[in-house]
């Protein structure tokens, strides 16, 4: 008798919910019971996406990849001509396209060509970030960039990106620690790599020596590259589009260094720099002009300093340049 009330209890506690429930949905009792008597569908275990993923991006051939490079490129000559403020939108969309066919990306053969590809792209989007002020976007692209050199099994990508990432430490004033990042750079190299790039590396040291403190380091660094640039006017490296370097842009460079050390022998390389500077790489004269005002000042030259920062201001408000507008102002307070 007594397990007779308590099912009946229980059917009657069953009558309330399923009176609840039409009265919440607003369905009859055959449409609840047609529903509950339902099939379920089977639950989707992701493989099926996962596999159309996999053949996609194996199917990411020799031509795929060049238009991967070749969007590279087109963004790589908006930014030096235009500045990166505007680009950082397709900057984006481009390295997480790549990033997504390597991530799905199975065997060797089809991973390295678009790891190498996504290498070359992060780090023209840190340095992209480094001048819009964005130093933590910046670093993280710089170890994406490392992270794909080393899938793609390119010693001179990876010791590019370890020697860039050096700038976001000493804008963050470590230049310490970036002149030991740049030394580990050259280490991960050695022998094996072009000598424009070693020329590179060589006066990215230097320039890290000067803003350390360590005046007879940046020399003997200036003294190597100067040793290892190649001859004539192509500054295109074959073997890594990501460097531009010549002995004009090293003049530069050169000149750059010594007026960060104060040498009054800075003013005279920077003029002759100025001189054959093309006139595509906007953002390099903003810094060259900059660099010529620090060299007027270290030699208490003052009005050819108020000439040049000018010049480099509107020449860094043209591009959106954060860092060089930071420099301007830097060195105008010094006027």
């Amino acid at each position: 008798m007594y397990v007779s009330e308590w099912e009946n209890d229980k059917r009657t506690l069953s009558d309330r919910y399923a009176a609840i429930l039409r009265q919440l949905l607003g369905v009859t009792d055959k449409e609840l019971r047609e529903a509950s008597l339902a099939p379920v569908p089977p639950m989707a275990d992701g493989y099926d996406e996962l596999l159309s993923r996999i053949d996609s991006a194996s199917s990411v051939g020799v031509s795929m990849v060049k238009t991967f490079n070749d969007q590279t490129e087109i963004l790589r000559t908006m930014d030096r001509q235009m500045g990166a403020a505007g680009l950082v939108d397709q900057m984006t969309g481009h390295l997480a396209r790549l990033e997504d066919a390597l991530n799905f990306a199975v065997l060797p053969t089809t991973r390295r060509p678009v790891a190498l590809a996504l290498a070359g792209a992060s780090t023209l989007a840190a340095w992209q970030a480094i001048d819009s002020g964005a130093v933590e976007r910046a670093w993280r692209h710089y170890e994406l960039a490392k992270r794909a050199a080393r899938d793609a099994e390119a010693p001179m990508y990876l010791a590019h990106a370890m020697a860039e990432q050096a700038y976001v430490l000493c804008e963050a004033g470590r230049p310490s620690l970036g002149v030991d990042l740049v030394r580990d750079a050259q280490r991960t190299v050695g022998q094996t790599g072009s000598p424009r790039l070693r020329a590179w590396l060589y006066a990215a040291e230097a320039e890290m020596c000067a803003h350390a403190g360590m005046p007879d380091d940046c020399r003997r660094a200036l003294d190597a590259a100067l040793a290892s640039i190649p001859p004539g006017s192509e500054d295109r490296d074959p073997d890594m589009l990501s460097i531009f370097l010549n002995g004009a842009h090293l003049a530069r460079w050169h000149g750059n260094v010594l007026a960060l050390l104060g040498d009054g022998e800075a003013v005279t390389s920077l003029y002759d720099a100025l001189d054959v500077v093309d006139p595509t790489f906007v953002r390099a004269q903003a810094g060259l002009h900059s660099d010529l005002a620090q060299a007027h000042l270290a030699r208490a030259e003052y009005d050819d300093a108020h000439t040049h920062l000018r010049q480099a201001r509107l020449l860094a408000s043209r591009t959106g340049s954060v860092r060089q507008r930071r420099r301007v102002d830097l060195l105008s307070a010094r006027l």
